[in-house]
């Protein structure tokens, strides 16, 4: 029988102001409110160096499609080479410290690379190596990340946690590309990498600043073979239906929406007849998609449940996403800004959920074994639906691939509603295997 994550987590936790609900709700809290603040500024940072990082390549560099391509691919490298032991590795330590040698490991691969060109020695190997680190640093400081919101929260409100914080994320990837471009125009392409440096400084000095986390110690005992931890740790989620049914959606799902974020801004020039200056418009139409899905996530798990709330807005909200390939010249280009709204929202709002969730659910002992595995499984699959929405553009066209990949992420929301959401009112609280 499972419970509702509020009530249980109200009766499982009796920490000093866990009933009381201030009107401003955790951002009330002095040590969420850094967390927040730290992350928001972080995640702005980032959607910069997410432009600034292949204009440095292109404008300092020369770069040519093969350089800026494998830059590309160096970010997202580390999750396929370290994303399982990393959540093992992280489980052996606690979690704050780790995220801020993360976060100060990036600042200064970050800010090396201005110094680098204003020394002029500047190269295309620096930037891959740059790019390799941080995505390595970032992979780390997701399986602690994660893991650390309990141990900040109270358990009932880690959806309102996730939610926020994912919310500022999405917020971030609206405002990114503006900043980054003025950033660009007033003070080049290097400067959004060190403007990228002094936010994650900022996100250290807010951890650093928290002082009421309730993180257990690890015991000081010594640790099983990493192998063996990392076994233990994908063989929980494999035996669970429920993470095993979450799983498989968010790697599934991932590769559609890749297959068609890959070839988007071409589908929008030369299918559509967009002008360039107006695909950023649309592309940041999905984030703001995002945002509001992280607004509603709270209010619609209190009215419909959990387990509810997610398999209504997928069974409404994914099947907008065919809105984009209908798309069309002149007033049909708002077809795809709709769509792009609604489905972004919905699969924000299930990933709030769901993360939320698997802070709850998996023992702390296990918890980041439990999420850098999951966030591996989800990320192992976008180089192969960009690959495979670059590969379907060039043979079937841009508007067939288009209705294939959003398509296929209609049918992937069948995968959830095939598992035991499909019966449930709330999510459970703990593990039920089977």
């Amino acid at each position: 029988m499972t419970t509702d994550l509020a009530r249980a987590g109200a009766t499982a936790d009796t920490s000093p102001g866990a009933p009381a609900r201030p009107r401003w709700g955790l951002l009330a809290q002095r040590d969420f409110r850094l967390l927040w603040a730290g992350e928001s500024i972080s995640r702005l940072g980032s959607s910069v160096t997410s432009v600034a990082l292949p204009l440095v390549a292109v404008v300092s560099l020369d770069a040519g499609p093969l350089a800026v391509g494998l830059l590309s691919g160096a970010v997202w490298l580390p999750w396929l080479l370290l994303g399982l032991p990393a959540g093992a590795w992280v489980d052996r330590l606690p979690r704050r410290p780790v995220m801020i040698g993360c976060n100060l490991a990036s600042a200064a691969l970050f800010a090396s690379v201005p110094a680098a060109e204003w020394l002029d020695v500047l190269t295309t190997a620096q930037l891959l190596l740059v790019a390799l680190l941080t995505g390595t640093a970032a992979v780390f400081f997701n399986a602690a990340y994660h893991a650390y919101l309990p141990a900040l929260v109270h358990r009932d409100d880690l959806i309102e946690g996730n939610a926020k914080l994912q919310g500022s994320a999405s917020a971030a990837q609206v405002a990114g590309p503006g900043v980054a471009g003025l950033t660009v125009q007033w003070c080049g392409a290097a400067a959004g990498l060190l403007a990228d440096a002094v936010t994650f400084l900022v996100a250290s000095a807010a951890l650093l600043r928290i002082r009421g986390d309730r993180e257990p110690v690890p015991a000081p005992v010594a640790p099983a073979p990493l192998r063996a931890q990392v076994r233990e740790g994908l063989a929980f989620i494999l035996r669970d239906r429920y993470l095993r049914s979450f799983l498989l959606y968010g790697a599934s799902a991932n590769a559609a929406l890749t297959g068609y974020q890959s070839i988007a801004v071409l589908f929008l020039v030369r299918e559509v007849g967009v002008a360039p200056g107006a695909v950023g418009l649309l592309a940041a139409a999905g984030a703001v998609g995002g945002v509001f899905g992280a607004l509603a996530a709270r209010p619609l798990c209190r009215r419909l449940g959990t387990a509810r709330a997610v398999r209504i807005v997928l069974l409404a909200a994914t099947p907008f996403g065919l809105l984009l390939p209908a798309a069309g010249p002149g007033p049909r280009v708002a077809l795809y800004a709709f769509g792009s709204v609604v489905l972004v929202g919905g699969v924000t709002l299930c990933n709030v959920v769901l993360g939320s969730f698997r802070q709850t659910y998996a023992p702390p002992a296990l918890l980041s074994r439990v999420v850098a595995t999951s966030m591996f499984a989800n990320h192992a699959t976008i180089p192969l639906g960009a690959v495979a929405g670059g590969a379907l553009g060039a043979t079937l066209g841009l508007r067939a691939t288009m209705w294939i990949m959003t398509g296929l992420l209609v049918l992937c929301g069948a995968l959830l509603l095939a598992s035991p959401l499909r019966k449930e009112r709330d999510l459970p609280v703990g593990p039920a295997t089977g």
